[in-house]
């Protein structure tokens, strides 16, 4: 029997993105996703607790993160879990991260230029 391993999370991006580009021109970047869990307790009061997660991105979702996500960034995620292991000065250390394979960005649009002649020379948006 198959497995399936997907993890999809809505979260704030904490830090701006870390990007960089690896010996062989394959572009990658790091966002540090939190996402907040709401709960009520007992007596009534409202608590939350976030996560933070590691989301790896790679080729053109590297490029979308280093021109689009900022910290803040409201982000959609989907992707999958990964485990991996180094070795730090003789201490082995175990990390899990989420290689993304979709990322959507959630903030809300930002009102358009009054001056349309400026728009010729953007480029256009990837979604």
């Amino acid at each position: 029997m198959r497995g399936l391993n997907r993890v999809t999370l809505i979260g704030n991006c904490g830090k701006e993105p870390e990007y960089k580009q690896l010996e062989d021109g394959t572009p990658v970047a790091k966002i540090a996703l939190a996402t907040t869990e709401m709960f009520r307790l007992k007596n009534g009061e409202t608590q939350s607790r976030a996560d933070w997660h590691t989301i790896i991105l790679w080729r053109g979702l590297a490029g979308l993160a280093k021109e689009y996500v900022r910290k803040g960034s409201l982000l959609y995620v989907e992707g999958k879990l990964r485990n991996r292991q180094y070795d730090k000065e003789g201490v082995k250390k175990y990390v899990t991260e989420i290689v993304a394979e979709q990322v959507i960005l959630l903030d809300k649009k930002t009102k358009a230029p009054e001056n349309t002649d400026d728009m010729e020379n953007e480029k256009p948006l990837p979604f």
